[in-house]
């Protein structure tokens, strides 16, 4: 077991080297919160032909 003014030494030494730890950063600074943006029907309705030349894609890859 070591003895207390090992431990202390220890202790000042890394206090020394290291210093203190930085100061805490809140939550709030951390996140930022800002409005969504609409949601655009054309992009949501999808494109059946390039699903479809997609898909193909797909297949020959998972062949090869």
């Amino acid at each position: 077991m070591e003895d207390r003014t090992t431990q202390d030494g220890g202790a000042a030494m890394r206090r020394a080297r290291f210093g203190a730890l930085p100061e805490r950063i809140a939550y709030e600074d951390l996140v930022e919160v800002k409005a969504a943006s609409p949601r655009d029907p054309a992009r949501d309705a999808g494109n059946p032909e390039g699903a479809r030349s997609l898909l193909s894609c797909l297949a020959w890859d998972l062949v090869l």
